[in-house]
């Protein structure tokens, strides 16, 4: 795993098909071929939510 320091990628606005309101995603790490999942720091304003959904792969 590759450690990167916070704040050096952009961050990006959560999609609606996975939230509803003003999301704002914070990568943390990427995926790899391997692991097949990345970490992500979500921030949420006031009255947005997250939608439910699945996780395919587990």
């Amino acid at each position: 795993m590759e450690i990167i320091r916070n704040g050096s990628q952009p961050s990006s606005k959560g999609s609606a098909d996975y939230f509803s309101g003003d999301v704002r995603i914070d990568p943390l790490f990427d995926p790899r071929q391997s692991m097949r999942a990345l970490g992500a720091y979500v921030t949420f304003e006031p009255g947005a939510r997250t939608a439910w959904h699945a996780h395919p792969q587990g």
